[in-house]
């Protein structure tokens, strides 16, 4: 089994910055694809980004041009580097993992079997 553990979040100033990691322990076996998701309270979780195993990132609208979302092989580590931050981006951020081998050509929660515990962001005025 993977298992993934979330930090880098906190408290932040609309307009500011914050970087979020996920290292990958347990189990890694083969690629997977590898994504970020959201959930604000009372609200459905709702996908932010995802990168395949070529390094290709496919954003929401919601965070396009703000967000990146990368990897480190080598450190088993997933990031998501988060700019000009807006309130609505406050929520509890999740890392994610699929399947081994997946093509990663969708980013509906079903599609990954594994998850963090969550980092906070929140956003303020």
């Amino acid at each position: 089994q993977v298992q993934l553990v979330e930090s880098g979040g906190g408290s932040v100033q609309a307009g500011g910055s914050l970087r979020l990691s996920c290292t990958a322990s347990g189990y890694i076996g083969g690629w997977r694809c590898m994504a970020w998701f959201r959930q604000a309270p009372g609200k459905e979780r709702a996908w932010v980004a995802r990168i395949n195993r070529d390094g290709q990132s496919i954003y929401a609208d919601s965070v396009k041009g703000r967000f990146a979302i990368s990897r480190d092989a080598g450190a088993n580590t997933l990031y998501l580097q988060m700019n000009s931050l807006k309130t609505e981006d406050t929520a509890m951020y999740y890392c994610a993992a699929s399947r081994e081998y997946d093509w990663c050509s969708g980013s509906r929660p079903e599609n990954f079997l594994y998850w963090g515990q969550g980092t906070q962001v929140t956003v303020s005025s």
